[in-house]
């Protein structure tokens, strides 16, 4: 069975509803390891920054930016409070 490309997935993602939230507390050690689980299970991760994460992060572009780089993800792309991050999985032979 064939992948979907990858672009697709991207696609499909921004129109799904968010795979993580974060929330007041912000970027935490917890959720940048769900962020990665679910990027171990899925590679294209949805993530929605609700108002109050934004007030005490800053920027939602620069917190996108970092919970990427964080993870060693590629960040493909922010929709207002919204990001999703790429990262393939590692090929087990």
């Amino acid at each position: 069975m064939a992948r979907e490309p990858l672009k697709e997935r991207v696609k499909k993602a921004h129109q799904s509803p968010a795979d993580v939230i974060i929330g007041k507390k912000g970027v935490t050690p917890e959720v940048l390891r769900e962020i990665e689980a679910r990027l171990e299970r899925k590679e294209v991760v949805k993530v929605k920054l609700l108002k109050t994460a934004v007030a005490r992060e800053g920027d939602r572009r620069e917190v996108a930016k970092r919970v990427a780089e964080a993870l060693g993800a590629k960040l493909m792309g922010v929709r207002g409070r919204t990001f999703v991050l790429y990262k393939p999985r590692e090929r087990q032979s």
